[in-house]
């Protein structure tokens, strides 16, 4: 099953740091989007269409396209800045 990681404010919002998620066999990062939305409240408005937000797979940056396999580590983290 994915691994999917919250960071910085997504985690304060969402109150957990990690979850596991059961896919169908074709998931994708839009997919897996959608699913969290579904959910309503915070994880739909959070996750909205518009709000800024990145996700990348097994630590590389993705798009909603990007096929999801089994095992993957899925991250879902607002930009950052640096100083």
């Amino acid at each position: 099953m994915p691994t999917l990681l919250y960071f910085a404010r997504l985690r304060e919002v969402f109150g957990t740091d990690r979850e596991t998620l059961p896919l169908p066999a074709d998931a994708s990062v839009g997919g897996v989007i959608e699913a969290l939305r579904a959910r309503g409240g915070v994880w739909a408005g959070e996750l909205a269409p518009g709000r800024a937000f990145r996700v990348a797979v097994n630590q590389r940056v993705a798009g909603a396209d990007t096929t999801i396999a089994d095992n993957d580590e899925i991250a879902i983290f607002p930009p950052v800045t640096g100083g």
